[in-house]
């Protein structure tokens, strides 16, 4: 593609890498093919191939934003899949990231939409705070339909209440910093994100993983200081909240990897291990954090990236569950992870079944089933319609946001991959399956083993 961006705004860094983006792209079109916005709405300008001529004029022009553009760029999921999908190698990710902070700088939401986002801003990153909002959200419940009904915010108040759990889980006993030493001989050292709003929604995922890796030789450090790793208000285009999020994670764990040392940074919500291992290029014009944070992209790992260059234990029986796996677009289109937790899964013993049209986001991507509650709604009834055609007997994915929404599409089991890896290497049966009364079905179902 052909730009005309001029001397002085090259000398922007974050105009002079969206211009070489740009000039990447051949408007082959390819993308159109994979991208769920133009796949449902069929206009060109919900297709990434329409949303960067309108991010090259914007950007170009020097303009601020139109609500025209608002518009587009909003209903994009970042879910990357036109990404995977490029010959090109055009890296979408970083020129729509961009485009959402210059939105953000030059563009004034209605009251309502700077309200809901401000909410969003101040709520989500931080965990005592969401679990606040999260009770109010489930004695909200009784009421959501007049809810629903509150001008120009009804129907995203409507989606937050329906996202929320039925009950508030309990906190988690490793909810907090500290060390967790490794069974036997020590292995290794790794440090494992709590993040914000995955210890309140689903406290166990992170004590699956601990109790995986202690069982296999790895102390696990929850340092004190780390939280969010800022992917949810870097989304929204709110750089400096983003950016001060990440510092703080990046001198935790810098302060860990100088001090007693760290072979990863283990992370169970792929969404945060897109941005984390993202923080390298994020940084990199900043001279007091560049190398510091390209260290720490460089060991991020996704759980079962880590959990593959171990030998789990053998699984303690084979139980013969169909476990439909869903690919979450962070891990498959951000980390380009594809294979390793089906690998995993089926060496501990269930059989794994692909997704059709796994390519499609589920609607969840961050904030988008909030602020795009009715898109995401049809990404989730499809999303749903293609994993009940497999007849699973429970579906297994890598990211809180996936979970919490396909979890209120449909009646199977959703858990963590971590969480069956846990439990088929003697921990304990993940508690969403001893709820749907899995103890008693496989009681009375005979394990592969003892067939074979």
């Amino acid at each position: 593609m052909q730009t005309n961006f001029t001397p002085d705004q090259l000398k922007d860094p974050a105009m002079a890498s969206s211009e070489k983006i740009l000039r990447t792209c051949v408007h082959c079109g390819f993308c159109t093919a994979t991208c769920p916005t133009y796949l449902f709405l069929g206009d060109e300008l919900d297709s990434p191939r329409g949303r960067i001529y309108l991010m090259k004029d914007m950007l170009e022009g020097g303009k601020p934003a139109t609500p025209e553009v608002v518009k587009h760029i909003d209903r994009c999921l970042s879910c990357l899949s036109c990404m995977t999908t490029c010959p090109s190698g055009v890296h979408y990710m970083h020129l729509v990231d961009h485009a959402r902070a210059y939105i953000e700088a030059t563009y004034t939401r209605p009251w309502h939409d700077r309200l809901l986002r401000s909410v969003l801003a101040h709520v989500l990153p931080y965990p005592n705070r969401f679990r606040a909002a999260m009770g109010a959200a489930i004695l909200a419940k009784p009421i959501k339909g007049l809810v629903g009904m509150v001008p120009f915010v009804g129907t995203r108040l409507k989606a937050m209440i329906d996202l929320a759990p039925a009950r508030a889980p309990a906190r988690s006993p490793f909810d907090r910093p500290g060390a967790f030493p490794a069974e036997g001989a020590r292995r290794g050292r790794v440090a494992i994100l709590s993040g914000c709003a995955q210890p309140v929604l689903k406290p166990g995922f992170n004590e699956a993983a601990i109790r995986l890796l202690n069982r296999h030789g790895i102390e696990v450090i929850q340092p004190k200081g780390e939280g969010c790793c800022g992917a949810l208000v870097h989304h929204m285009g709110r750089d400096d909240d983003s950016h001060a999020f990440a510092k703080r994670n990046i001198d935790v764990w810098i302060a860990e990897m100088d001090g007693e040392g760290l072979d990863a940074i283990i992370i169970t919500a792929s969404g945060c291990g897109t941005t984390i291992k993202d923080y390298g290029f994020m940084f990199r014009d900043d001279p007091a954090y560049a190398e510091k944070a390209a260290r720490v992209s460089e060991i991020t790992k996704d759980i079962t990236e880590y959990v593959t260059g171990l030998k789990l234990m053998a699984p303690g029986s084979r139980t013969d569950l169909v476990v439909a796996y869903h690919s979450a677009c962070s891990m498959q289109h951000g980390q380009q992870i594809r294979t390793e937790p089906k690998t995993l899964l089926k060496q501990a013993g269930f059989t794994v079944k692909d997704v059709p049209e796994g390519h499609i986001c589920c609607g969840s991507a961050g904030t988008y089933n909030l602020l795009q509650p009715e898109i995401a709604g049809q990404l989730r009834a499809r999303k749903v319609a293609n994993i009940e055609r497999t007849k699973p007997d429970l579906i297994a994915t890598g990211n809180i946001g996936c979970i919490t929404q396909i979890g209120k599409g449909t009646d199977i089991p959703i858990v963590h991959t971590v969480e069956l890896l846990d439990w088929a290497t003697g921990g304990p049966m993940p508690e969403v399956l001893e709820a749907a009364g899995f103890a008693a079905k496989l009681a009375h179902k005979p394990a592969r083993a003892a067939a074979e």
